[in-house]
């Protein structure tokens, strides 16, 4: 199912209180954005126990429960986890991963709240969540009758949200800096091959690593960690930052020429995580349109010039990732400084090419 309007985690708990109360909700999005964790701590917010029935595991017989005879009927008695005597929250987790025959099985307990002679007590809330066939995970067509039986919320990853929450819960600072600098890294689309992917819960993974590892963590550990949760190109910027951390060298120092570009093979990584500190530099102080360039400007703008020249003679490579077009071929930098750089630098944009 495709989103037409998506709403962040800090929209959540509001749209949920107005909707799940009075209605079943499905919520979808892509792995690792924290559903399940947000409709649990919405049902504690309402005091309601959360049980969770995860789709990928369950039967039907597991909802409607198995027959017993009563006075000469057979009698379906559904399970303990669902039957209970106080309001509840049922979240029915990865739903869309569950088989058609479990799909079926939890229409009248969404539509109408009951298994067989069992309805959930008053006051219970019915919460669906799942990820989306564009994510490469496991999910399966839901029948329609089963989509016009919930109201459907599309969750979109927010650092913004991401940010306050890992404030709040004791992730490395580590992660929370470098997530403050490169937002647009805390998510990223899972790859179509069986590979790492960076989503906010990989980086909790990464933060508990590093925590469980402490000071004495080494560099080629870190690399194993980072590639092992992220995905690649973020862990490659990360493990760059890192040593930036560990050993105080950054951009502004190379800006202000009290340090050089490091030229070593082995920091290849850091030389990365630094070209790309370097487009986002003059990204936010060269302005769309040459006549707006001040004289005080025009002195930085040599000075840019210069080190991308420097940064091409040690790596072409990581020179054209400064002045790169974006994802859908556009450019990202402005044109008169694109045009300069093709006039002093005519190698570095025949590479681009």
């Amino acid at each position: 199912m495709q989103a037409a309007v998506t709403v962040t985690p800090a929209q959540i708990p509001e749209l949920l209180l107005g909707l799940a109360t009075v209605r079943p909700v499905f919520l979808w999005g892509a792995p690792g954005i924290g559903k399940s964790s947000l409709v649990r701590k919405f049902a504690d917010s309402l005091g309601l126990e959360c049980v969770s029935l995860l789709g990928t595991q369950l039967a039907p017989e597991d909802l409607i429960g198995v027959p017993q005879i009563r006075d000469g009927r057979s009698v379906f008695c559904p399970p303990e986890a669902i039957a209970r005597d106080e309001p509840y929250c049922l979240f029915l987790d990865e739903l869309n991963a569950a088989s058609p025959d479990v799909q079926k099985a939890f229409y009248s307990l969404i539509l109408d709240r009951r298994i067989g002679s069992y309805e959930l007590p008053a006051g219970s809330i019915v919460i669906g969540a799942g990820n989306r066939s564009t994510d490469n995970a496991l999910a399966r067509p839901i029948a329609s009758a089963l989509v016009n039986r919930l109201t459907h919320v599309h969750l979109q990853a927010s650092a913004q949200d991401w940010l306050v929450w890992a404030g709040e819960h004791g992730i490395h600072p580590w992660v929370t800096d470098y997530l403050t600098d490169r937002p647009d890294h805390l998510w990223s689309q899972p790859p179509k091959t069986e590979e790492p992917f960076s989503t906010p819960r990989s980086w909790h993974m990464l933060s508990d690593a590093l925590h469980s590892f402490g000071a004495g963590l080494d560099e080629q550990t870190l690399k194993v960690v980072a590639h092992g949760t992220l995905t690649p190109a973020h862990a490659v910027s990360f493990c760059g930052y890192a040593k930036i951390v560990r050993h105080t060298f950054g951009i502004e120092a190379i800006l202000k020429g009290d340090a050089s570009w490091p030229a070593r093979l082995q920091d290849r990584d850091l030389l990365y995580y630094l070209a790309e500190a370097f487009r986002g530099r003059l990204l936010k102080d060269l302005p769309a349109q040459k006549e707006h360039v001040s004289p005080a400007l025009r002195q930085h703008t040599y000075r840019f010039k210069s080190l991308l020249v420097q940064l091409a003679e040690i790596s072409v490579e990581v020179a054209q990732t400064v002045i790169a077009d974006d994802a859908d071929g556009l450019p990202v930098l402005p044109g008169w400084f694109l045009i300069e750089a093709a006039r002093d630098m005519p190698r570095l944009v025949e590479a681009r090419r």
